[in-house]
C-alpha cells in the first residue's frame, strides 16, 4: 500500500524528485508547495497546490513531506524549509531510487533521497535532509553530514567526511581519508587531494 507524501519544491529538481519517488512505487505525491507563481502548475502529473505559507496546514493532512529544493551555493533554503516541516508535525522518510544502491550495511538519515544510479556503500553514513544525485558514489566508511548535495556523478571515496550544508559538485572527486569542512562549495569536475577547510570555494585541483 502506497503512503501519501507532500513535496516541498517545484522546479527541476522536484521533477527528478517526482521520477525517482515514481520507481519506488511506495509513495503517491498528493500535491507540491512551490512559488506563489507555480500555484495551479502541473508538474509531471502532479499540481502545485499552495505556497510554503501553507505548509502548517498541508503537513496536517499530509505529514510525511519531501524537500525538493535543488542546491547549489547555499543549503539555507533546504534547512529552513526542513526545519519548519519539522516544526510543523512533518515525518521525513528515506527515499531510494530502485535504479540506485544502498548497502544494508549504510546509514541513511530520514529526509535524504538517492537517485538513480547512485551508490552508498558498506559503512558509509549520510545526514538528513540531503541530496545523493544521480551516478554519485559514496564509498566505504564515508561520512556525509547532513543538508548536503553530492551531485551528479560525483565521488566521495572511502573513509572521506563531508561537512554538513556541504556542495560536491557534477564528476567532482574527494579522494580517501580527505576532510571536507561545513558549508563548503566543491566545484564541478574538482579533485580533492587534502583537505578543506569550513566556507571554502574550490574551483580547480588541490
Amino acid at each position: 500500500m502506497r503512503s501519501d507524501l507532500l513535496i516541498i519544491g517545484a522546479g527541476g529538481h522536484a521533477e527528478s524528485c517526482l521520477d525517482v519517488i515514481e520507481s519506488t512505487e511506495m509513495f503517491t505525491v498528493v500535491g507540491l508547495l512551490g512559488k506563489r507563481t507555480e500555484v495551479g502548475k502541473i508538474v509531471l502529473g502532479v499540481p502545485v497546490v499552495g505556497t510554503d505559507d501553507d505548509l502548517s496546514e498541508w503537513v496536517a493532512r499530509v505529514p510525511s513531506v519531501l524537500i525538493a529544493v535543488g542546491q547549489l551555493r547555499s543549503a539555507a533554503v533546504r534547512i529552513r524549509l526542513f526545519e519548519a516541516a519539522r516544526c510543523a508535525g512533518a515525518r521525513f522518510p528515506l527515499i531510494v531510487s530502485s535504479k540506485a544502491y544502498v548497502s544494508r550495511h549504510a546509514d541513511v538519515a530520514p529526509g535524504t533521497i538517492i537517485h538513480h544510479g547512485a551508490v552508498v556503500n558498506a559503512g558509509a553514513k549520510v545526514g538528513a535532509n540531503g541530496i545523493i544525485n544521480t551516478m554519485a558514489l559514496i564509498e566505504h566508511n564515508a561520512v556525509i553530514g547532513a543538508n548536503c548535495h553530492i551531485s551528479t556523478g560525483a565521488r566521495v571515496n572511502g573513509e572521506a567526511v563531508v561537512g554538513q550544508g556541504t556542495f560536491i559538485g557534477s564528476s567532482a572527486m574527494v579522494t580517501n581519508g580527505i576532510t571536507v569542512g561545513s558549508e563548503c562549495i566543491i566545484g564541478a569536475g574538482s579533485i580533492v587531494l587534502k583537505d578543506v577547510p569550513p566556507r571554502t570555494l574550490v574551483r580547480a585541483i588541490v
